[in-house]
């Protein structure tokens, strides 16, 4: 017995010796692993800045500064300035923004790991509050925001090294924290990997934020910041790049097919967290939270509230892709979509080139609102003609009502009654703004045809909103004409009729 225990212990140890022996090959492998791992903060390019002192290129957002193109650290000054000021927050709705580079987000800033960045703070003289800047790609107490508290008319410095690679956020961190942020103090930095980026054709500078203004989604007129909304986590807009349209119309962001593009994002909050997408394209590439590894084949990623990710894609197809934040009310009711327009040959074997674009976001993806705009104008200076109120309708039916009801007002047949010629509008003109207001249930006849599906309320639209877009129907396809005003509009949404709707 004693004998056998022996043999077996020997053989349990020569087994195990020749797993070892034969784990040997492996071992490099494990090694390259290891090898390839960036090394985080203490393994880097990190020797003294080389040559002389750079000036830091900026740009505004959608626009992103060319690749650095260096082998080697370098000194790097960057000069940033804050800018208090009234810009439009959705079509002919303005609000005072405070702004890192006039612009929300702020100026995008690209530099690369190991480079010593020397950083100014400027804050203009007619500014009416003190702000810092916190950049999340800075090792040091609270990533610059404790060196950089800058008075107006004054002008702060402060000095880091990069590093770590990856996309940052920077944003101001001057207390209320919250408000400086949710009124667009936010942007990205870029540390390039000393290899810097693999190339593509385009790039493009997108950010997603939330904002609390005192009035309704959409309402005319200056809007100021309610903190209690902030608070309460209940935004009244969730944008890209600080208004409602910034990239959309002919301020689109644009490829050609056949192109690789790259999208640096991130999300400034204050609160929300963003499901980012394109509809109509599939990330090749994400550089999930902005760091250095990535995922591939990605529909929707999560970027967290001061978080970011940089995603590529190839564009294989012509079009329109939307982009939202797919917490998709956010999107469609709150302002959270932008637009790529790709130019190129159809593939047919690829995509069969059906347009449905229309059926997401109306003339969006084609022109600009501007009708809205003017409308509103007119309005505040008591000129507001039957004209204008149908040029802003049809921009606002397009967006709104045409899915069902079709561009044409003929709706569909034995499912959403037709708008054009409609009897049903003829007998009393002021069906058309009850029914956006409060919708419609139960049994209709409509130019003799019996309907009786749900017309859900649309009464996130404002008031005179309501009355454009009604306007707009009763001087259209053979409707009797006339005018619906915004006083009408704001009576009308008063009283509830006992067949208004639920929605569903």
């Amino acid at each position: 017995m004693k004998q056998l225990i022996a043999c077996i212990a020997i053989a349990t140890l020569l087994a195990a010796a020749g797993c070892k022996k034969d784990a040997g090959p492996e071992a490099p492998a494990k090694q390259a692993t290891a090898t390839a791992d960036s090394g985080g903060s203490v393994k880097g390019d990190f020797g003294p800045p080389q040559g002389k002192p750079i000036d830091a290129i900026l740009t505004s957002p959608p626009h992103v500064p060319p690749p650095t193109g260096r082998d080697y650290p370098a000194k790097v000054i960057v000069e940033l300035d804050v800018v208090e000021k009234e810009m439009q927050i959705s079509e002919g709705t303005s609000y005072t923004f405070w702004t890192f580079g006039g612009t929300v987000p702020g100026s995008f800033i690209r530099v690369r790991q190991g480079d010593t960045v020397q950083f100014h703070l400027r804050n203009m003289p007619d500014s009416k509050m003190p702000h810092n800047i916190d950049l999340h790609g800075v090792t040091g107490p609270g990533g610059g925001a404790a060196s950089s508290f800058t008075a107006p008319g004054h002008v702060s410095r402060f000095t880091f090294k990069a590093l770590n690679a990856g996309l940052f956020v920077y944003h101001c961190a001057t207390a209320p924290v919250g408000m400086h942020i949710a009124n667009g103090m936010y942007g990205l930095i870029l540390v390039e990997p000393p290899a810097g980026m693999p190339p593509v054709d385009k790039e493009y500078y997108v950010m997603q934020g939330d904002f609390y203004t005192s009035g309704k989604y959409r309402e005319k007129g200056h809007q100021d910041f309610d903190m209690q909304k902030g608070i309460d986590e209940n935004p009244t807009y969730v944008l890209f790049n600080g208004s409602e349209g910034s990239l959309t119309g002919d301020k689109a962001l644009t490829a050609n097919t056949g192109e690789n593009v790259r999208l640096y994002v991130g999300n400034g909050g204050p609160n929300l967290v963003s499901s980012f997408h394109v509809i109509g394209e599939i990330f090749d590439k994400v550089w999930f939270e902005g760091g250095t590894r990535y995922n591939e084949n990605v529909q929707t990623t999560l970027i967290p509230s001061g978080g970011a990710a940089i995603m590529d894609f190839h564009v294989e197809v012509p079009g329109s892709y939307v982009l939202v934040d797919h917490s998709i009310f956010r999107a469609f009711n709150k302002g959270a979509l932008a637009i790529l327009k790709a130019e190129g040959a159809e593939r047919p074997e690829i995509y069969s080139g059906k347009e449905v674009d229309a059926m997401y976001i109306g003339d969006q993806a084609n022109a600009n609102m501007q009708a809205v705009g003017v409308a509103a104008a007119a309005a505040k200076t008591g000129e507001l003609t039957v004209e204008d109120q149908v040029e802003a309708g049809k921009a606002l039916f397009t967006g709104t009502c045409s899915t069902c009801h079709q561009a044409n007002g003929e709706g569909m047949p034995g499912v959403f009654p037709p708008l054009a010629k409609s009897d049903y509008i003829a007998a009393d003109p002021k069906h058309v703004p009850t029914v956006i207001l409060h919708g419609l249930q139960g049994p209709v006849k409509v130019n003799g045809t019996d309907y009786n599906s749900i017309m859900p309320p649309m009464n996130q639209l404002t008031d005179d909103e309501v009355a454009n877009i009604a306007t707009y129907v009763l001087n259209s396809w053979g409707n009797p004409g006339g005018r619906v005003t915004k006083e009408e509009a704001a009576q009308i949404r008063k009283v509830k009729p006992a067949n208004a709707s639920e929605g569903h």
